[in-house]
């Protein structure tokens, strides 16, 4: 079992004791209700036939329809996907939608084929899933190296090879609601792609109202300068928060010194410095700031460094554990806002938190993607077209009531955010289990 998986577990299993649940519920709420494994056989360029494993974990359902992303990558495993699917359920729960949790993958590479190749691949998984996915019992999207067009492909094939009886029941808008993440044109919703980080920074505003924190005297320092890491320090930096620092795979770039908290840094220029990335290939020489890039300005760190700087808030925005044993004695940070999923270990967990940093977990923390993924399946399904103005409103609310839930539940418990989110989730579930019994 991966680290990932048996972390989940325990969370879950460790809550439902602390919430005196019963062993059959806890086990219930452990398990996921079907694993589905498939052998996909696709035809490559070469002419000769070539098969992948492929798997979609349906979690839990007790909410709703279960959801969840489906990822392309060499690395793919069964534990992978069922941890995932199982986060999933309680990130959907924990964000109040209607929905429980899913995922799905398959084990290739995908930078190894070509474009028709990976058409044909995207188009078989779909047809292999077709009689267990649908609008209203499970709906997927795109995740690691999936995209716009592959869930343009596989709602396409979805729709082929559904069968008639289903086709009468649902408009084709219905149908194509089965998948989100699809671009603009082919139903999808606008706001999708600064979701994830829109949503981390509304709920980083609702914990600094909480705490009677200015959100102008915060130093912010992210870590992944991907769509989630870049959108949060773009619109962290909208919100009067000051980005000091930023890094991709390659490093980073701060004016900060390691170990002086009271100077003042600059705002990083958070536009002009994706533009230099596209021209340099990384971000560790564009210290940008007020339209001007000069690096002499400010000084090159690692991820590492990045991660031990004297700022308020640390937002690890890429890989998971990067906050570990060997590193967690030398986190300053008061507040880790987890956008990537686990970036902080369990030992580092508990440690940080002794030590009482505030972390916002991440099944909150990045929920605001999945949350307006359940608004472009509402869209669909009612034949609506939203303004960009109306989703990110809508977004907005939803996020602050999930931290205002999960905040009660913190307060009252006094335990941390994540078993407070845990317990959230965990309680929506065994309302619904306890009244379909």
């Amino acid at each position: 079992m991966n680290d990932m998986l048996q972390t989940a577990q325990n969370t879950i299993i460790k809550t439902g004791k602390a919430m005196g649940l019963s062993q059959e519920i806890i086990d219930r709420l452990v398990a996921p209700n079907a694993v589905h494994e498939f052998t996909i056989e696709v035809k490559m360029d070469t002419g000769k036939k070539r098969l992948f494993s492929a798997f979609r974990i349906q979690h839990n359902n007790n909410l709703g329809p279960y959801k969840g992303g489906i990822r392309f990558h060499q690395n793919v495993s069964r534990d992978e996907v069922q941890a995932l699917a199982t986060l999933m359920s309680i990130k959907c729960a924990v964000a109040g939608l209607p929905y429980g949790g899913g995922k799905g993958g398959i084990i290739f590479n995908p930078k190894e084929v070509s474009e028709g190749e990976l058409a044909r691949i995207s188009k078989a998984f779909a047809k292999a899933i077709t009689p267990i996915i649908g609008p209203e019992v499970d709906v997927p999207a795109p995740d690691v190296n999936t995209n716009g067009q592959i869930m343009k492909w596989m709602t396409d094939e979805y729709i082929k090879n559904q069968s008639s009886k289903f086709k009468s029941k649902y408009k084709k808008t219905q149908l194509s609601a089965t998948f989100t993440g699809k671009m603009i044109k082919e139903g999808g919703t606008l706001g999708r792609t600064e979701a994830t980080g829109r949503g981390g920074v509304a709920i980083t505003e609702a914990l600094l109202a909480k705490l009677k924190k200015n959100p102008s005297e915060m130093k912010v320092a992210v870590q992944g300068f991907g769509n989630v890491g870049y959108y949060y320090a773009k619109i962290a930096n909208e919100q009067k928060m000051t980005v000091v620092a930023v890094s991709d795979s390659k490093g980073g770039i701060t004016q900060l010194q390691a170990q002086s908290s009271k100077f003042k840094a600059e705002r990083l220029d958070i536009e002009k410095i994706i533009q230099c990335k596209k021209e340099k290939g990384e971000v560790a020489g564009c210290y940008c700031v007020g339209g001007v890039c000069d690096i002499r300005q400010g000084r090159k760190i690692t991820n590492e460094e990045l991660l031990e700087l004297p700022v308020d808030i640390l937002v690890p925005a890429a890989l998971e554990n990067v906050i570990n044993k060997d590193n967690m004695t030398k986190i300053q940070a008061k507040i880790i806002i987890e956008m990537a999923n686990g970036p902080v270990s369990e030992e580092a967990y508990n440690y940080l938190t002794k030590k009482g940093v505030l972390i916002v977990p991440d099944v909150l923390a990045n929920s605001g993607g999945v949350a307006v993924s359940y608004l472009e399946w509402y869209q669909n399904m009612k034949g609506q077209t939203w303004t960009e103005e109306k989703v990110n409103k809508k977004l907005h609310v939803m996020m602050k009531d999930a931290f205002e839930e999960i905040w009660k539940t913190y307060i009252k418990r006094k335990s941390s955010l994540k078993q407070a989110a845990f317990e959230t989730a965990i309680g929506r579930m065994i309302q619904k289990i306890n009244s379909k019994s």
